[in-house]
């Protein structure tokens, strides 16, 4: 036994002790294995990354910026990428100033960030449910109480929104291809939205991830159009660029983003400067205008192959989103038949999917499941669905066999 092993744990902060192991990460941790058919990450297709691009890119910042590549930069993120950021954003839907973005280390510690300066135990913040499980694992370390916003098969019903919502803290959302559902809001919905904030006085923390993973047709305009004094939009190059950048920007009020800068300073000094200069060349060389429209299609077609197999295989009393981008489908099955206990036997037969209930704030809904498409090959994601749709058969012929 090492003394490693010996030592003792030091005493765990409240936070800590509060956090708890994810059944679906261990589960995970499974999927990740070689045999596996895995609908279950949320991953970019490595097909999607522009290797030669960045290559490039990455010896004109050696060559003309290698010192300051390699040095310290400032919280608030390099200039030369906030620039860039600025004017991109500027093009694809409304005017916005480099200093109205905050560089972060990928957008998970956006929302790291926005949980730590913006709520207190205790808070009330607002969800859309289902909503994304990373936005709830920051969140979830500050303890505060949790809304959900009401949900039908269009996305968020800002409708619903009442008087229970005045004062919150904020509420967030991904209106554009939802993670989990792929659903997007409409042009209508984001601008009762952003009534609603101002009518009830809450912030909207507006997670945009997927917008440029669009099909056919360009989404909505985000919603900080809509409500720009009281919007914070999370953009990420993980989606779009590289993940192992870990680089991702927030967009909003200078006196929003100051929290943030003090708080960053603190955890990480900044963003890898490196990566930001090799971001920063890719967009001035026009690199996301000439990139993208292969990505989009890649993933459309690998999203067509998996609804055209759910089409084929899964049994009536089921159904499924019909995302116009982004990475995943939501299924719905029959409410007496649990994703979490089927995952395991999904698992002996080699195939993975991450089951609803990780996906809800407060009462999870058990029946549910959520498949990403864009890693897997047709062949196997045809292979893949046929087997998680006999696994439900399984379970809807036993029933009715009592």
């Amino acid at each position: 036994m090492s003394e490693f092993e010996l030592s003792a744990t030091p005493p765990k902060s409240v936070r800590t002790r509060g956090s708890q192991r994810s059944i679906i990460r261990e589960l995970l941790k499974l999927a990740s294995k070689p045999d596996v058919i895995s609908f279950a990450g949320g991953l970019p297709s490595p097909k999607s990354f522009p290797v030669e691009a960045i290559e490039k890119a990455t010896d004109w910042v050696l060559e003309h910026h290698g010192a300051q590549a390699l040095q310290y930069s400032s919280t608030e993120g390099e200039p030369a990428l906030r620039k860039a950021i600025a004017e991109r954003e500027t093009e694809l839907s409304a005017p916005v100033e480099a200093d109205n973005i905050q560089i972060v280390s990928g957008s998970q510690q956006a929302l790291d960030l926005i949980g730590s300066a913006y709520v207190d135990e205790g808070s009330v913040i607002a969800v859309e449910n289902p909503t994304y499980l990373g936005a709830l694992s920051a969140f979830k370390l500050q303890r505060p109480t949790f809304l959900t916003i009401p949900t039908d098969e269009y996305g968020l019903n800002p409708d619903k929104i009442g008087p229970e919502f005045r004062g919150i803290r904020f509420a967030y959302v991904i209106p554009t291809f939802q993670n989990p559902t792929g659903i997007t809001l409409s042009e209508e919905r984001r601008k009762k939205l952003a009534e609603k904030a101002r009518e009830y006085d809450f912030w909207i923390i507006e997670d945009n991830p997927y917008g440029e993973l669009w099909y056919d047709h360009q989404p909505p305009k985000p919603i900080r159009c809509y409500a720009p004094e009281r919007t914070l939009t999370l953009g990420t190059f993980s989606k779009v660029l590289s993940p192992g950048f870990r680089l991702g920007y927030v967009v909003g009020p200078k006196t929003a983003l100051d929290p943030l800068i003090v708080l960053k300073q603190a955890v990480d000094l900044h963003t890898s400067t490196f990566t930001q200069l090799i971001s920063a060349r890719c967009l001035d060389t026009g690199l996301m205008n000439a990139h993208m429209p292969a990505v989009r299609e890649l993933y459309k077609t690998q999203c067509s192959c998996m609804l055209e197999a759910l089409e084929k295989y899964f049994p009536q009393g089921t159904s499924w989103t019909k995302p116009d981008g982004g990475m995943f489908i939501w299924v719905t099955l029959p409410e007496y038949i649990n994703t979490d206990e089927m995952m395991k036997e999904a698992l002996d037969r080699k195939v993975a999917y991450v089951p609803g209930s990780a996906f809800y704030a407060n009462e999870p809904e058990l029946n549910k499941m959520r498949l990403s498409f864009v890693t897997v090959p047709p062949e196997k994601i045809d292979a893949g669905i046929k087997i998680l749709a006999q696994l439900v058969k399984e379970r809807i012929d036993a029933r009715e066999a009592k």
